[in-house]
């Protein structure tokens, strides 16, 4: 995965954050919670998209494990001067990339809950199967003998 997809993850938490409204508290829904979606037929994927799917869910956690020591340097003080303003800055720096809604925080959840996902989506590309293959039978019923 290229720096520029990395680059579009960080401005898509970013935008998702922002689209926030402040008396309004957006969920997404856990790998778990997703998968238990799948597992009851909230939603089904067919092969092929649930593969490209899959595909870029496995894309992202590859870029994240490779930069890993990279981006969690975020979490550290930025070597700045001693100054009560240099100071300051280091410390808003780090608590912006560590707070709950901080860069490193998400790429955090990012990195627990994507691999979640994916098996929530390889249930429910099997979902799918099991639906299109019984609507398959259904219908070769009705084929003239």
């Amino acid at each position: 995965m290229s720096d520029d997809n990395v680059e579009r993850l960080a401005r898509l938490s970013a935008e998702l954050s922002k689209q926030q409204a402040p008396t309004q508290t957006a969920r997404m829904l856990s790998g778990t919670e997703l998968k238990q979606l799948a597992e009851r037929g909230g939603f089904a994927v067919d092969e092929t998209t649930g593969d490209r799917m899959i595909s870029a869910l496995e894309d992202i956690i590859d870029a994240l494990n490779e930069r890993w020591a990279e981006l969690e340097k975020l979490s550290s003080p930025p070597p700045l001067s001693i100054s009560a303003t240099a100071q300051w800055v280091t410390q808003h720096t780090v608590n912006t990339a560590a707070d709950d809604r901080g860069l490193l925080t998400q790429l955090r959840r990012a990195r627990e809950e994507l691999p979640q996902y994916i098996e929530a989506i390889r249930v429910a590309k099997h979902r799918y199967a099991e639906t299109e293959s019984g609507t398959r039978t259904t219908l070769d019923g009705f084929k003239p003998a």
